[in-house]
């Protein structure tokens, strides 16, 4: 077994110690190259490279959901092919790992290679459907680069909110629940569409869903977690699907007590429901429009304001050891 480490050193729950005892770890059991990220993009280069290079059999994340994502948009670059690309590994090093612990891998990064480990013994693996985003065809963003998504995707909103804490890590503040939450509360505050929003969701063959306020995309359940909860925005999303999509049409102050509510106590059985909530399930191609740029943000990354996307679910993807 070849393997190709792609190291995250600014990963939130991994100590420089730790790392060098995973790495021990995994070498003793395959042929190892390790390397570090030096900076934004550099492990979907280095992913891209193995899967070009022909002599890599796997390529092991070890580092958050922003870490798996740029290894899975270069291990795809010239499309998805399970059978010939490298299989993809992940030891969870973030602060919410969603893509991981989704594919039932534990939390802990010490487990999650023990776990890991078991399944290259055991030669346990499966393959999982993604979600690929791409500028819509005439509109102003036509020529945006398609990028992969492992586990969700927003525009409006959310993305609002993964931008805000963004821009709270580059000065310096430590990735965590509470920042999450207390952005989620400044961008409700600031945004100017709570009641009529500016979204409108186009399908093949069906009447478009108009003025939304905000658009969450799933690829997988459940959509987030708040520390040990699991959130379920789209309760059947599913790895072996197309795409789910929830929309909420108000964020008035009695339609986010509801549904914020819903959220929290949503079960793999229910997630929001009512008057202004709209749930889409196995979609294989949707666009979004907004009449005004809006933020988009794909598996907790904001990738700048959009004003028309188009969302592919493509199945049987990407080959992951489990």
């Amino acid at each position: 077994m070849r393997a190709l480490l792609v190291v995250n050193p600014a990963a939130t729950t991994t100590s420089a110690r730790t790392r060098d005892v995973l790495i021990h770890a995994l070498a003793s059991e395959m042929k190892l190259e390790a390397v570090t990220t030096e900076y934004r993009g550099h492990a979907r280069d280095l992913a891209r490279q193995a899967a070009e290079s022909g002599n890599t059999d796997m390529v092991v994340a070890l580092g958050g959901d922003g870490t798996v994502n740029e290894v899975v948009n270069g291990l795809l670059h010239a499309g998805p092919d399970p059978e010939n690309l490298p299989g993809v590994a992940v030891v969870p090093g973030g602060s919410t790992n969603v893509f991981a612990r989704a594919l039932g891998l534990p939390n802990d990064p010490v487990e999650a290679t023990g776990a890991l480990l078991d399944a290259l013994r055991e030669e346990r693996q499966r393959t999982v459907g993604l979600g690929v985003v791409s500028g819509t065809p005439g509109s102003e963003d036509e020529a945006v680069p398609s990028r992969w998504f492992t586990f969700n995707a927003g525009l409006g909103f959310d993305a609002g909110v993964v931008g805000r804490v963004e821009q709270h890590r580059e000065r310096g503040r430590k990735s965590t629940h509470a920042l999450y939450l207390r952005q989620a509360v400044r961008q409700l505050l600031g945004e100017s569409h709570r009641r009529h929003g500016s979204i409108t969701l186009e399908r093949p063959g069906a009447d478009p869903v108009t003025d939304l306020v905000l658009s969450i995309v799933c690829n997988t359940a459940p959509w987030t977690y708040l520390g040990n909860r699991p959130v379920y925005a789209s309760p059947k999303a599913s790895f072996d699907t197309g795409l789910d999509v929830l929309g909420l049409s108000r964020l008035s102050t009695a339609a986010v007590a509801r549904y914020g509510t819903q959220l929290l106590t949503s079960s793999p059985e229910r997630g929001p429901h009512g008057k202004h909530a709209h749930s889409f399930h196995d979609l294989d191609q949707f666009t979004l429009h907004s009449k005004a740029p809006l933020p988009l943000q794909m598996d907790g990354d904001h990738l700048g304001l959009r004003t028309s996307v188009t969302f592919t679910g493509v199945r049987h993807a990407l080959r992951v050891i489990v």
